[in-house]
């Protein structure tokens, strides 16, 4: 990852975090962006390397362009997206308002799509770049209560295909992973009983670790993974299987 540049989306905790620690480690120059200052800093002051810290809100296309911008006036290049950030807002469909359909398609899918856009057009004309998006197995196989996530992710998927296709011929990867349960803030809070019910839907018999999504992550950054693209990769323990 030496004389790398990454940008890693929704970076201030949790997988995207973990990803962002992974980076710095192995050489890269890492921007991580968040809409939470107060967690960003505290991220960048525990993490070791060169690791800088962006406060982005991937909705808004104008704080994506702008941070963009900086990024390539600083570094004149990106070479490695994460499109990591992403929320829930969970509900039975009975009861979702469109604002929270609209909240969790806003960040989560359309994050992607404008982060992307604003990156790609330097990949395009550098002739190399590796696009990360992060999904979930809810995109593959639903869950009740998430229709709005699981629909987030399954057009990440979609839009992971897409890209794919679109930036294969100008040496640009583009794939996704989707997590199973990893165990982080986002799921830590979920009442025992539902970890326990989950367990058991889950062949190896644990939940996943930030480290097992950031190290997979870091593959399909690396020049190791050149002939991969348009796929999709689930860590989940054996749970979609």
């Amino acid at each position: 990852m030496e004389g790398k540049n990454a940008l890693i989306t929704g970076a201030a905790r949790g997988i995207g975090a973990g990803v962002a620690a992974l980076f710095a480690r192995q050489g890269a120059r890492v921007y991580i962006s968040d809409v939470d200052a107060d967690a960003g800093a505290k991220a960048i002051a525990d993490t070791d390397g060169d690791i800088r810290f962006m406060e982005m809100d991937v909705s808004d296309e104008n704080s994506v362009k702008q941070v963009v911008d900086q990024i390539l006036d600083e570094s004149q290049k990106i070479d490695i997206l994460v499109n990591n950030a992403g929320i829930t807002n969970d509900k039975l469909l009975l009861r979702m308002t469109t604002e929270d359909w609209s909240r969790v398609l806003s960040i989560n899918l359309t994050g992607t799509f404008l982060v992307t856009k604003a990156v790609m057009r330097g990949m395009i004309k550098q002739r190399f770049g590796r696009i990360v998006n992060i999904a979930s197995v809810v995109g593959l196989i639903g869950n009740a209560g998430q229709a709005n996530y699981a629909a987030s992710k399954a057009g990440i998927i979609g839009f992971t295909k897409s890209c794919a296709k679109e930036l294969a011929g100008r040496n640009i990867t583009v794939n996704a992973i989707a997590p199973g349960f990893i165990e982080t803030r986002m799921t830590e809070g979920l009442p025992e009983e539902v970890k326990q019910e989950y367990l058991k839907v889950i062949p190896l018999g644990r939940f996943g670790q930030v480290d097992d999504v950031a190290h997979l992550a870091l593959f399909l950054a690396s020049d190791q993974s050149s002939y991969i693209t348009g796929q999709v990769f689930c860590v989940d323990g054996g749970m979609v299987m």
